[in-house]
């Protein structure tokens, strides 16, 4: 364990060094919508792909936001039979603590009460929604592997003990199968009791955990200095590894902040995916809804489109709108996979002139 320990500190060691040298770099930003590998020439192409599918339920402000380079690679995995259909949606939900006596100040700190929980549980699951896990995320986002066509990611922030998932969550995972993703805060001197129960938790397959800093109160921006970057997220790797006998490969942003700075840090450590508590709409295979500019209405929100890597600033609804939401992120589903029906020959004729030559004729299960 201990020579495992050393291999670990000394990989880590060395992603560090490298974030350390480069935390200043700018990461160059991927225009939306473009971004073709340079083997693959798309001027000589007559035709062009069409623009993502864009939702009325929406901000105007917040835009769908691609992010993968390979836009032929993306025609495959968007039209094989055997992934996602398109107009897969990914609802990400946020939770903090759940409440018997609830008040608008705990539902500005994202608190819920549990009977509203109840009802938002239950009517995900009426309207066809089924809960996934982070891997499972990952896997849709990257390669459009399989998920359910209504899916839902359920993320409670801070580190909770078993009654909390007893009392609040393990009746859908009895009744229905849905796991909880966790955003553990591995702070110092946390007890072993409460470790044994959330590694139970975890080996059970109930509790996905994945980590949210270490430190309660830490709001990470570009103007944190570097030790602190370095803390919040190099430190909770090494105890997921021991403890959950897992490499963590998200990071929920310790309340909400983060910055170009912490998002190419996260990138060094191997991180894969990040959560805000920005509030855009649904996710999709690559299609995420994010904000280039600051909006003077949603002050707390973070502009991130900038930041050029939508994978690592995923927008998440606060638990005050997501039983309103379920409608519409149903309907947005539908739409977008109307809308990809619609353009499906325009998209297999650019796929015939553009990616072709290089990759074959498009490949059917």
């Amino acid at each position: 364990m201990k020579k495992q320990e050393k291999i670990i500190e000394r990989i880590l060691g060395s992603l560090l060094t490298v974030f350390l040298l480069v935390s200043c770099v700018p990461v160059p930003v991927m225009p939306a919508n473009e971004g073709t590998p340079t083997s693959v020439n798309t001027e000589t192409a007559a035709i062009k792909l069409p623009a993502p599918y864009l939702s009325p339920y929406t901000n105007p402000l917040d835009t769908p936001h691609t992010y993968l380079e390979d836009s032929c690679l993306y025609l495959i995995n968007r039209w094989n039979r055997l992934n996602s259909e398109p107009g897969t949606v990914v609802m990400i939900i946020m939770l903090r603590d759940i409440i018997t006596i609830f008040n608008e100040e705990e539902r500005r700190n994202g608190n819920v009460d549990v009977n509203d929980l109840r009802q938002i549980l239950d009517q995900l699951h009426a309207q066809g929604f089924e809960a996934i896990r982070t891997k499972q995320l990952l896997a849709f986002m990257e390669r459009n592997v399989k998920i359910p066509p209504r899916s839902v990611l359920i993320i409670q922030d801070g580190t909770h003990d078993l009654e909390n998932y007893d009392k609040s969550f393990r009746e859908y995972w009895q009744r229905w199968g849905w796991p909880v993703v966790n955003g553990w805060v591995n702070q110092p001197n946390l007890s072993d009791e409460l470790w044994e129960q959330n590694i139970a938790l975890e080996n059970e397959g109930f509790v996905d955990h994945q980590p949210q800093g270490v430190t309660p109160q830490t709001i990470l921006t570009d103007d944190s200095s570097k030790v602190v970057i370095a803390r919040e997220l190099k430190a909770p790797i090494t105890p997921f590894i021991e403890k959950f006998q897992k490499n963590p490969i998200a990071v929920i942003w310790p309340n909400g902040g983060f910055g170009q700075r912490t998002v190419t840090a996260a990138r060094l450590l191997d991180y894969q995916l990040g959560f805000t508590t920005n509030s855009r709409g649904p996710v999709m295979y690559n299609w995420v809804p994010l904000a280039d500019q600051y909006d003077p209405n949603r002050p707390t929100f973070i502009p991130e489109g900038k930041i050029g890597d939508p994978l690592m600033t995923l927008p998440r609804f606060w638990p005050h709108e997501a039983l309103n939401a379920i409608d519409q992120v149903r309907i947005m589903g539908e739409e977008a996979k109307a809308y990809a029906l619609t353009n499906k020959d325009v998209e297999f004729e650019y796929y015939r002139q553009v990616c072709e030559p290089i990759y074959g004729q498009m490949p059917t299960p």
